[in-house]
């Protein structure tokens, strides 16, 4: 999958973003958007929605933020509920 390539080359060159994963090649996608959105700047964002889309991004975001359990700092889940819920299609369910 090209995107994964591409998502494993940022995420190599930005160690700090996923610093848990000794192998950034068996992080998923979801692992990714989530380690982007929490602990990355707003380049770090935007290259991810360049990457993935923002389509893709906001599907990833709103199904594993509405999990019971999952790892969005609250501040981190409120601002990208607004944000994506604007700027990127919600149809994801």
């Amino acid at each position: 999958m090209k995107h994964a390539t591409e998502l494993q080359k940022y995420l190599t060159k930005k160690r700090y973003l996923a610093w848990w994963v000794k192998d950034i090649r068996k992080l998923s996608e979801a692992a990714a958007v989530e380690a982007v959105l929490n602990y990355g700047d707003w380049d770090d964002v935007q290259k991810i929605m360049k990457i993935l889309g923002a389509q893709k991004v906001a599907q990833i975001f709103f199904k594993e933020s509405s999990k019971p359990r999952q790892n969005y700092q609250p501040r981190t889940k409120h601002f990208f509920s607004l944000y994506l819920k604007k700027y990127a299609s919600r149809n994801t369910e």
